[in-house]
């Protein structure tokens, strides 16, 4: 489906019991500038006002569904299988994006047909709302031995990437990456990097309240899934204990 020649993208946000913020990103989806898109919301059965802002914006919103998942990645999994898009951004309920973040990551996937996952910097807010860049670090030691280089939530991907592999949902919370690691261990030509920041991401979620040992743990079973060998896990495990010391003896 184009309009006026222009592909669909599907944007997808997940939430539960999400009322205090989903507003302004539904807001910022309904806003973008470019405006072929087909908006999709999965609520995990909320319990809270979240029904009544979907209700609010039903006009507004594609399509949205309301009932209990196995978590937020079943959530994105299930948001997935809805799109008839060319592109799938994915959205969170406590983020939003800038206003013309669409229309940037159309550019560059017409751009280079032969690319499937695309990506960009990202807005970091504080609880004050104060924000800083975070810059997508192009480090493949950092990637495969510490961890997340990318900005998942910048992230739009082809129907056709999401064909080889969806996300994890026995990950607590490192889906995302481990996602990422799968797709540029298979051929990282596949990622596309636009130098620009595109999506405000709050820093209150899942991965940010895991312990280091539970991180430290679910890092190994990602990079087990993803196809490193278990002497590369061994390293990495040293070398994410190591780093993690150093900066808590900066912090000091």
């Amino acid at each position: 489906m184009k309009e006026n020649n222009e592909p669909l993208v599907s944007i997808i946000t997940v939430v539960y019991n999400g009322e205090k913020y989903l507003e302004q990103t539904i807001d910022s989806v309904l806003n973008q500038s470019y405006k072929n898109i087909e908006y999709i919301v999965v609520d995990g059965g909320s319990t809270d006002g979240t029904l009544d802002i979907l209700k609010k914006y039903g006009d507004k919103i594609t399509k949205w569904v309301s009932e209990p998942d196995e978590g937020l990645y079943d959530a994105m999994n299930k948001g997935i299988g809805m799109t008839k898009g060319e592109l799938i951004g994915m959205i969170n309920s406590d983020d939003w994006y800038e206003l013309d973040a669409v229309e940037q990551m159309v550019n560059a996937y017409k751009n280079n047909p032969t690319k499937t996952i695309f990506h960009a910097d990202r807005y970091d807010v504080e609880e004050d709302g104060s924000r800083k860049v975070r810059k997508f670090h192009p480090s493949a030691f950092k990637l495969k031995y510490y961890g997340m280089t990318y900005n998942h939530p910048s992230m739009f991907i082809t129907p056709g990437e999401y064909e080889k592999h969806l996300y994890n949902t026995k990950l607590r919370s490192m889906s995302d990456f481990q996602f990422v690691l799968e797709a540029y261990l298979r051929d990282k030509e596949t990622l596309f990097y636009l130098d620009n920041a595109i999506v405000n991401y709050r820093l209150d979620g899942i991965s940010a309240q895991l312990s280091l040992w539970n991180s430290l743990k679910e890092g190994i079973a990602v990079r087990k899934i993803s196809g490193m060998n278990i002497f590369e896990n061994i390293f990495s495990f040293f070398v994410k204990i190591i780093v993690t010391m150093i900066n808590k003896i900066r912090k000091i």
